[in-house]
């Protein structure tokens, strides 16, 4: 039987140089076999790679991670499989690196979920993508995750053995809902609410304009896939939490496919594009889903300078929480 031509591995990182060496070296062996190459990695790093590189960093197709995968969701269709599939025909290295020291404790379960589903989007794929993790800066309970996900490692032995789908699972957890969250039901007689409760509540913190727009989109489809997927009916939550309004659908469907929305979708063919689009525009997307329940919220940074300090609630802080209107 023929090997995978798709490898992922793990490069564990001692310091600012050993990064460089290592990445640099990674690049140009791609660039010296005539391969189309690519990096996704924190500002930081993507000055250190172009500073070993020189006059070789314009043959490289380069992104900011903490801009381009915010959400990261949105990194296997926007920026994996993006490149990838420019070069369908053409062996592809990547360097991607997810997991920073400054990533929050809420991003982190989403990281190390994308991480292990790299595997099963690229299976087959004559891709490469290496990543990157500090060694010194991050706690061992990730670097003992990142073992789980790649099924090569540099830099380190092995201590824990590759079991990419059991980090899937295991981040599939209820997630807290806070006591003053606004909330709305909803079914197909009031749907429309959803999209009026959410740009309410999104507007009164300073979003305009297009991220207004985003948002307004994010919750109408979340609400019509509840409608269509889930059951027929769903629960809208809105609340702020860390400098982000939080918008969160629940109904009584379940997500089989734990890469549903995050598969490049060709805008000719129909087809479902919802949590595409949930991925796509969300600074954050956090699920849990088993059989009778579906939990997805979205997270939006607030906008700077527009949320006055202790402020955390939809409702300013002042007084009872907001009640919405129950059917």
């Amino acid at each position: 039987m023929a090997a995978n031509p798709f490898v992922h591995p793990a490069y564990f990182y001692r310091d600012d140089r050993d990064y460089a060496l290592a990445m640099t070296r990674f690049l140009r062996d791609g660039l010296e076999a005539g391969e189309p190459v690519a990096v996704a990695v924190p500002p930081g790093n993507l000055k250190l790679i172009r500073a070993e590189l020189g006059a070789d960093a314009d043959a490289v197709h380069m992104l900011d991670m903490t801009l381009a995968g915010r959400n990261p969701g949105r990194i296997i269709p926007a920026v994996l499989r993006d490149f990838a599939d420019r070069h369908p025909d053409r062996h592809v290295r990547i360097i991607g690196e997810p997991i920073w020291a400054g990533r929050s404790a809420s991003e982190y379960p989403a990281c190390a979920q994308h991480e292990a589903l790299i595997n099963f989007a690229f299976d087959g794929r004559r891709v490469t993508i290496l990543c990157p993790y500090d060694a010194e800066a991050l706690t061992p309970e990730v670097l003992a995750e990142a073992e789980r996900t790649h099924p090569v490692l540099q830099g380190r032995d092995r201590t824990h053995a590759y079991a990419p789908g059991e980090v899937v699972s295991g981040h599939n957890r209820p997630l807290d809902i806070p006591a003053h969250a606004v909330r709305l039901r909803f079914d197909r007689t009031n749907l429309g609410e959803v999209r009026v409760l959410a740009s309410e509540q999104a507007a009164g913190f300073g979003f305009a304009a297009a991220r207004l727009d985003d948002l307004r989109l994010v919750v109408t489809e979340l609400g019509a896939n509840s409608i269509d997927h889930g059951g027929g009916s769903g629960e809208l939550r809105v609340w702020t939490e860390d400098g982000r309004l939080v918008c969160e659908i629940a109904d009584t469907g379940h997500i089989s496919d734990p890469l549903a929305g995050r598969r490049p979708v060709d805008p000719r063919k129909a087809g479902s594009r919802g949590l595409l689009i949930v991925n796509l525009l969300s600074d954050l997307v956090r699920i849990h889903t088993r059989e009778g329940l579906t939990t997805i919220r979205t997270y939006f940074d607030l906008p700077l300078g527009l949320l006055p300090a202790g402020i955390e609630r939809a409702d300013g802080g002042a007084g009872r929480p907001l009640e919405a209107p129950r059917p």
